[in-house]
């Protein structure tokens, strides 16, 4: 990067109030490849297979490109967002000088703790690959028990805590890494199953038999397989939360997060289909079997691939989805501690002037880090599994959407944007807005709906979880509305306490003063 494109970025931050203290090292790939680590096709997937073909069995697939859609609507709008607000904090930051104080505080305080959840929920995934792969290349028997994928979990998120310390040079090598490993494997894989192990014909994927008879009923049961899809497909703002860490990021955030919506979306349903098509023999005993507690006690992907592949190629498989599960981890922790140093430096966050510092040797917010991840370790005290902690985790992100996307939204009918940027909707912009906003809430809906625990579970009473010994009124309350009324309440008391009579948004200062 030339010295006058660093300064130009630099005196481009300047204008919001901000100095640059980040390392400015990240180029339109490094972006793309965060982002695309946090959506993660093979993390959501391996996590939540199970949810999907247990319910709706082959016919789940078509949940996949309907996400998609949806969540690309939403990406082209936060793409132009992210073009005028090149700022670490995505939605936090464009709420905060789109809306008011109070709006945007609520909005990043939910999103702050939704990016916790989804650091719990990934680094939960990860003991239910990685102890399978140890016990196959080493002949050990690590048990697969809540208390030993807990504990392995717990390493993996104090490893992602320290190589987020180390700076963003790091964290992006591992990840640039990470996504080659990522695509290749998956794709790889999926063209081997495709072409030597295919057992299931084209029509499965038209079989709707196991959603159940009737329309609300077969509705029901689609809306709750969709969960696996919506797990996935999140968190492509990240490509703007590390705005201040990029080069030129007017230009390469919303070129990133387009990037990480659409490579995900092809590199999922290329794999999706293989592994349907490769379920083996009859798809109606493998869907009962699915549903029967201990029948695959790694999960019905395992099966598929150690059913098909000898056992040196399933071990490169579990290899490959551990690599890239943990660098989804460390692309979500790395977004979440960005969101968090973004708040912080506003002065939004209990205690930030103590730990939210930047060190000048290694360029990163070290108190900030830590205490993301101590946030992110306390869902595993009490530990329900991966599937349940991202039951909170999603739908809290959906809500953060949907907040950013009004805010967008009243901004736009009050004439935003009033300056060009490298990325531009145009006369689309509002069309675009109002669509990502009904999707948004339709989805939200979807969540807010007490189901009772199914496979995997989605929004289950707090009753049915492991752990859980709240009796009375309280532990029938569904787990989301749970989650987000604590977090809510929490936030509401310390608003009110240390918030809301803090200075208004101070304003962006106009393009000459770059100079």
């Amino acid at each position: 990067m030339s010295d006058q494109a660093q300064h130009a970025d630099v005196a481009d931050l300047a204008r919001f109030g901000y100095k640059q203290e980040l390392r400015r090292v990240l180029g339109v790939y490094s972006s793309f490849a965060v982002a695309f680590s946090y959506i993660s096709p093979s993390t959501g997937i391996f996590t939540l297979f199970i949810l999907g073909i247990g319910l709706a069995g082959p016919s789940f697939f078509w949940s996949w490109p309907i996400v998609v859609i949806g969540q690309l609507i939403i990406g082209l709008n936060f793409a132009e967002v992210s073009s005028h607000f090149p700022v670490a904090g995505s939605v936090y930051q464009w709420t905060k000088y789109l809306s008011n104080r109070t709006y945007a505080w609520f909005t990043g305080w939910i999103y702050l703790f939704a990016g916790v959840l989804t650091v719990a929920a990934v680094v939960a995934t990860v003991p239910l690959v990685l102890i399978p792969l140890i016990n196959n290349v080493f002949g050990s028997s690590i048990p697969t028990d809540p208390d030993t994928e807990r504990n392995v979990a717990a390493l993996v998120l104090l490893s992602t805590t320290l190589l987020s310390i180390f700076g963003v040079r790091i964290v992006a090598f591992v990840n640039n890494t990470g996504v080659v490993f990522e695509i290749l494997g998956m794709v790889v894989f999926a063209l081997i199953l495709v072409l030597f192990y295919h057992h299931q014909s084209l029509s499965t994927f038209t079989d709707f038999s196991y959603l159940g008879s009737g329309f609300n009923n077969q509705a029901g049961t689609f809306l709750a397989a969709m969960f696996m899809s919506l797990f996935v497909i999140y968190g492509f703002d990240t490509a703007s939360t590390l705005a201040e860490e990029t080069k030129n990021p007017r230009k390469s955030a919303p070129q990133a997060v387009l990037a990480a919506i659409i490579g995900a979306a092809i590199i999922g349903a290329i794999f999706l289909f293989a592994v349907v098509i490769a379920v083996p023999g009859d798809m109606g005993k493998f869907v009962t079997d699915t549903n029967t507690p201990g029948k695959f006690p790694n999960g019905p992907l395992i099966q598929i691939i150690t059913s098909n592949f000898p056992g040196w190629a399933a071990n490169l498989y579990l290899f490959v989805v551990f690599a890239a599960i943990y660098v989804c981890c460390l692309a979500i922790q790395t977004s979440t501690i960005r969101l968090a140093f973004g708040m912080g430096r506003d002065g939004k966050l209990p205690l930030a002037r103590y730990f939210n510092t930047v060190n000048s040797t290694l360029h990163t917010p070290i108190g900030t880090c830590i205490v993301v991840g101590v946030l992110a370790g306390l869902p595993l005290v009490y530990y329900a599994g991966a599937g349940t902690i991202a039951i909170g985790a999603t739908g809290m992100i959906y809500l953060s959407y949907i907040l950013g996307n009004f805010a967008i939204l009243m901004a736009r009918l009050r004439g935003w944007p009033k300056d060009s940027a490298p990325f531009k909707l145009g006369q689309w912009g509002t069309i675009v807005n109002i669509l990502g906003l009904v999707w948004g809430i339709a989805m939200e809906i979807n969540f807010l709906w007490p189901r009772n625990a199914l496979v995997g579970g989605q929004n289950p009473p707090l009753s049915a979880l492991p752990n859980v010994t709240i009796g009375g009124p309280i532990g029938n309350i569904p787990v989301f509305e749970a989650t987000l009324g604590l977090i809510l309440l929490v936030g509401a008391i310390y608003y009110v306490l240390a918030q809301r009579n803090q200075p208004a948004t101070p304003s962006i200062q106009p393009a000459e003063a770059r100079a």
